[in-house]
């Protein structure tokens, strides 16, 4: 079975500081038919202006992971995790900024970075834009965790762009392996960037499935051609085929 899912098919939210397109339902954005695949439950992709961002609001019993393709995300959490504080009164339309010290130092996530936030038993967070004068491109991605009521934690790590170039490179895993973050969750996520002719496989055990989301650029998925924010759901097929025809960023997300 493969399926695409069009750019043009998801769902929109325009907010002035926040322009976000959703992959599966999502707040206001109710489809039925898109509720998600296997556990990957959402892939937004946000766009927020200079010195905006979402204020503090809560999670729980979520594998939460971030990926940002432009500018600098900044990301304070309850849980404490150091790094660069978020923009100095800088807020957005949902929830506001928090309190000084009522939410960790934080942390700032840039391209190349993938940030895993395990919600758990509950956590709180706010992400904000770290920059005054440039857009932060990001995608959200959810997948329900493997149990409810796991402890909350926090993870991020930078992969360079050569260990993606021309091949799928595993950014996050169940184990954690080849350096990856760790996700509570049957599924392993891979990213690779293919310029034109590019190829690269990922073989897919029986009975695994597969959703391929095309962040940038254009390539062909096993002999689909997809344009960026297009995706593809599969199940029984062997493996993922990537071809890279302009420029392309894509995720790869191998789902029990």
């Amino acid at each position: 079975m493969i399926a695409l899912r069009r750019s043009g098919e998801r769902g929109h939210a325009q907010h002035g500081w926040l322009d976000s397109y959703h992959t599966f339902s999502f707040a206001d954005y109710y489809d039925p038919k898109h509720m998600g695949f296997r556990a990957l439950r959402v892939i937004n992709e946000d766009r927020v202006q200079a010195g905006k961002g979402f204020g503090t609001h809560s999670h729980r019993d979520m594998e939460i992971v971030s990926y940002v393709l432009e500018g600098a995300l900044a990301h304070k959490d309850s849980m404490g995790n150091v790094g660069s504080a978020s923009p100095s009164g800088a807020q957005g339309n949902v929830g506001s900024a928090s309190p000084s010290g009522a939410l960790g130092t934080g942390s700032t996530i840039r391209p190349g970075d993938v940030q895993r936030m395990s919600a758990g038993t509950g956590v709180a967070h706010s992400e904000f834009n770290a920059s005054r004068d440039e857009l932060v491109h990001f995608l959200q991605i959810w997948l329900l965790p493997i149990k409810q009521g796991m402890k909350p934690g926090y993870e991020q790590k930078t992969f360079p762009r050569e260990e993606k170039l021309g091949k799928l490179r595993l950014i996050a895993s169940p184990d954690g392996r080849d350096g990856s973050v760790t996700i509570h969750t049957d599924a392993s996520i891979h990213a690779g960037l293919f310029d034109k002719g590019a190829a690269a496989e990922l073989p897919l055990s029986k009975g695994r499935h597969a959703w391929v989301h095309m962040a940038r650029g254009k390539a062909r998925v096993n002999g689909h051609d997809l344009d960026v924010g297009d995706a593809v759901a599969m199940s029984d097929v062997p493996a993922v085929q990537i071809e890279g025809v302009d420029a392309a960023e894509v995720l790869v997300f191998d789902l029990g």
